[in-house]
């Protein structure tokens, strides 16, 4: 569990995405860096232990409860969501103060265990949030006064009054709102070593206007330090525990939320890897595949598989298969079936298949049968 403690403690956040053809992206990120982990330790240190919360980080995110305060900037700011939610606050302006008191009186509950307005329907047509209830606790949690108390099996959130769930040393602790975007920013130059304006700026979904002035004071303080990087046009910098390894060795199935890749302008500028998740593309548009992970060799990407997750079947189906070019097939292909063999595993699942789809199909097929 330190290990993967730490893990969440260096990246800053893990970004949720419950898609699920796979695995959820949360659990996979500390995957393509542990291993075949227990994923039960991410929800003991979740919502058991509580070092950890959700919050609106890099979207929605697992983050440090040290990091809540952090965030107060963004609580006071946030919006009602969806688009015309507002409407129903308007028409039921007690309905707010309802569903606080129904937690308080009840203890954590789901959206869907909350009580419907008095007025109005209880659906929210055309929002992915699919009710009121789900959209009046959801901008509670926005605002800071629910929490995430915990996860039911069917993914759904369950909220609870914050004060339950965070520290009174946690909630009280105020930090400036300048102080909170260098700490942050700080944060995420230590994920990313080395990182442009840009790279940083998306890291907690900064605006780049906001960032500029802090960057400058952290280089006023000598807590980062100006770079240029070679082939890169813009200006970079460099957090000073960042260390250049003698050697690079990794093998990693990336998910597409990782921040390894998570920003394209910086996976293209490290890696020369044009990357786009395609799931919400109608598939004669996708190129790639409906959900592609990259796969890190060494210090490079050097293929990508469009994965799923056959849990009826019990098998890891690699569904399109392409290399990268200029690299070594053989070498590639041996690697990225060992690293599909070790995820097959750790998902439960007990073999592989490749399918036809992709010029690399063929060989990364042949390696997986030699490793059976």
């Amino acid at each position: 569990m330190n290990h993967l403690r730490r893990v969440i403690h260096q990246l800053g956040l893990l970004q949720i995405d419950y898609v699920n053809v796979l695995v959820p992206a949360q659990y996979q990120v500390p995957f393509s860096r542990l291993g075949a982990y227990d994923r039960a330790q991410l929800d003991e240190l979740v919502y058991r232990r509580r070092e950890f919360t959700e919050h609106w980080a890099h979207e929605a995110s697992i983050v440090p409860v040290d990091a809540w305060p952090l965030f107060r900037y963004r609580r006071l700011a946030h919006r009602v969501r969806p688009r015309g939610f507002e409407r129903a606050l308007r028409r039921e302006p007690g309905y707010s103060r309802q569903v606080l008191a129904r937690i308080r009186a009840q203890g954590a509950l789901t959206a869907a265990e909350l009580p419907s307005p008095t007025t109005g329907e209880r659906r929210l047509p055309g929002s992915w949030y699919g009710t009121i209830p789900r959209a009046m606790a959801e901008w509670h949690f926005g605002r800071g006064r629910l929490a995430i108390a915990d996860r039911r099996p069917d993914f759904r959130r369950v909220f609870d009054l914050s004060e339950r769930v965070l520290s009174e040393d946690i909630r009280s602790r105020r930090v400036p709102t300048f102080a909170a975007h260098r700490a942050l920013l700080l944060q995420a130059a230590r994920a990313h070593g080395v990182a442009t304006t840009g790279d940083l700026a998306d890291y907690f979904r900064m605006p780049v206007t906001m960032v500029k002035p802090r960057l400058q004071e952290l280089v006023d303080a000598g807590e980062l330090h100006p770079i240029r990087v070679h082939g890169w046009t813009e200006p970079a910098y460099l957090h000073p525990e960042a260390r250049r390894p003698r050697r690079l060795h990794a093998t990693a199935l990336l998910s597409p939320f990782d921040p390894v890749v998570w920003h394209r302008p910086r996976a293209a500028r490290l890696f020369d890897f044009e990357y786009r998740l395609e799931i919400f593309l109608p598939a004669p548009k996708r190129r790639w595949g409906y959900y592609v992970l990259p796969f890190l060799l060494n210090d490079r990407l050097t293929a990508r598989v469009d994965l799923k997750a056959d849990r009826a079947g019990r098998r890891l189906r690699v569904q399109a298969a392409y290399l990268e070019p200029d690299t070594d097939g053989a070498q590639v292909s041996d690697a990225l079936a060992r690293e599909l063999g070790t995820m097959a595993g750790w998902l439960g699942l007990e073999s592989v298949s490749v399918g036809r789809r992709g010029p690399f199909a063929r060989e990364l097929a042949a390696a997986v049968r030699a490793q059976r």
